[in-house]
């Protein structure tokens, strides 16, 4: 049974992971997909701790040992509603995570990283239920002191249209951090 009140790293320093799942609106027994979760896993920790023993929270990379340190963390951490999915997000279903079976997917931190913006969207969208939401963060298109270079960074606008081509409706747009911003689509 996972503690509510199990302290699991949350990277809090550039962005507060269980501030952005509540404003996303998750809830004990949801089934939740971290598409592109990383090796600390931040926000599916955060995730599995929400949704509690009868929900469900995909962890899913295309690196192994990112996959292998959230397991880990999830052993650590008595979570044991992870489920890590080995998968390249730019093609679709290849995560094997059924289609329109999560009530919310989550692109965090990952949109710079490749050139395939649309095609990753296209992915979260697809293992959307209908009524379920897409939390997206990144990093804002400004120079900062850290991060990656402004080139790399995607622009909230492309963003929004990618997301619109899914037939995503915006739900709301903010600051997720002095460095990221944060959109959130209902499908």
């Amino acid at each position: 049974m996972t503690n509510p009140t199990t302290n699991v790293p949350g990277g809090k320093e550039l962005i507060d992971a269980q501030s952005l799942l509540k404003k996303a609106g998750i809830a004990e027994k949801m089934y939740v997909a971290d598409l592109g979760c990383g090796r600390r896993g931040y926000f599916t920790l955060q995730a599995a701790k929400m949704v509690g023993d009868q929900g469900l929270v995909y962890a899913v990379d295309v690196v192994k040992q990112a996959l292998e340190n959230v397991k880990s963390m999830a052993n650590l951490f008595g979570l044991p509603n992870i489920k890590t999915v080995w998968a390249d997000l730019e093609v679709l279903k290849a995560s094997a995570i059924p289609s329109n079976s999560v009530d919310l997917s989550m692109l965090n931190n990952l949109l710079f990283q490749t050139q395939k913006d649309e095609s990753i969207i296209k992915e979260a969208s697809r293992i959307l239920k209908r009524g379920g939401k897409l939390l997206i963060t990144d990093w804002k298109k400004t120079k900062t002191p850290f991060g990656p270079a402004v080139e790399n960074r995607t622009n909230p606008e492309d963003v929004k249209q990618y997301c619109q081509n899914q037939g995503l409706i915006l739900e709301k747009e903010f600051e997720a951090g002095p460095a990221h911003y944060g959109l959130i689509f209902i499908k």
